[in-house]
C-alpha cells in the first residue's frame, strides 16, 4: 500500500476478508474516516434487522425508498428511511449486534457523517454476505440483490478489481469535506477466483476523480495480494 498511498498523498485504509480460504488483512484499518454513502448499507441492514424482530416485511414502501438509497445513492431515500428507523440511536444498537465496535453514526439526519473503519466495515459486509449473521438468509438475499444492481455510473472501486464476467456487490460514497473529498467503497467481488470482501476508505483526496483513482488502485493492489 504504501508506494500508491504516499504518491497520492491523501489518508486511506482498507481492509480485506478472502472469504475463500479466510485469510484477513488491512492497511490503517482501526482509522476513523467519514462513511459518506457507504452507510446507506448500515441503514438498510438495520431495517431489515428490525423488521426480523417482529415478523414483519418489508412495505413497497420502503422497498422503493431502499432500491433508489441503494442503487442509485438517492440522498432523499436515505433519509427518510434513516428517520423510520429511529435515526443514530437505532443504527447504533443494530451495530452492537451487528459487532460493529468502531463505528458512530450522524446524528441530526447527517447519516453521512457517520464515521468508521476499513476493519468495521469489512465486518458488516461480514453481516450481508456470510453465515451466520444476525441478519435471515432472505435479508441478506434483499441487500445482496440491490448492492449487485447499483446503476453503471457508480460501478467504480472495489469492482474494478473484480474478474471480468464475474459478479460482484458495491455501495461507493463521496463528499467533499469541504474541499478536500471523502471517496469510499465497499463491496464483494471474486478476484483470481477468489471471493474477497474489501474496503476501501479514504480523506484528504484533492478531486473526486483523484480519489476515486486512489480507491480503485488500493483496492487492486489489496486484492492482488491475498491473491498472490
Amino acid at each position: 500500500m504504501a508506494p500508491v498511498t504516499e504518491q497520492a498523498g491523501s489518508a486511506v485504509a482498507v481492509a480485506v476478508d478472502d472469504l475463500s480460504t479466510g485469510t484477513t488483512a488491512d492497511y490503517n484499518g482501526s482509522q476513523a474516516f467519514v462513511t459518506a454513502s457507504v452507510v446507506k448499507v448500515d441503514i438498510l441492514a438495520t431495517l431489515l434487522y428490525q423488521l426480523q424482530q417482529t415478523d414483519q416485511e418489508i412495505t413497497p414502501d420502503e422497498q422503493e425508498l431502499a432500491t433508489t438509497m441503494i442503487e442509485n445513492s438517492d440522498n432523499d431515500s436515505a433519509s427518510d428511511l434513516y428517520a423510520d428507523v429511529g435515526g443514530a440511536p437505532a443504527i447504533d444498537d443494530a451495530n452492537q449486534v451487528f459487532g460493529l465496535t468502531e463505528t458512530t453514526v450522524g446524528t441530526d439526519g447527517y447519516w453521512g457523517l457517520t464515521t468508521t473503519t476499513a476493519l468495521d466495515q469489512i465486518q458488516l459486509l461480514r453481516v450481508v454476505c456470510t453465515n451466520p449473521s444476525p441478519l435471515w438468509t432472505s435479508s441478506q438475499d434483499y441487500l445482496q440483490g440491490l448492492m449487485s444492481q447499483v446503476e453503471p455510473d457508480q460501478q467504480w472501486g472495489i469492482p474494478t478489481a473484480s474478474d471480468p464476467g464475474t459478479p460482484f456487490l458495491v455501495k461507493n460514497g463521496w463528499l467533499p469535506n469541504p474541499t478536500l473529498w471523502e471517496i469510499n467503497s465497499i463491496g464483494e467481488i471474486v478476484h483470481d477466483g477468489q471471493h474477497l470482501l474489501i474496503a476501501v476508505l479514504s480523506s484528504g483526496n484533492a478531486s473526486e476523480a483523484a480519489g476515486v483513482a486512489l480507491v480503485q488502485a488500493v483496492a487492486a493492489k489489496a486484492a492482488d495480494a491475498m491473491a498472490g
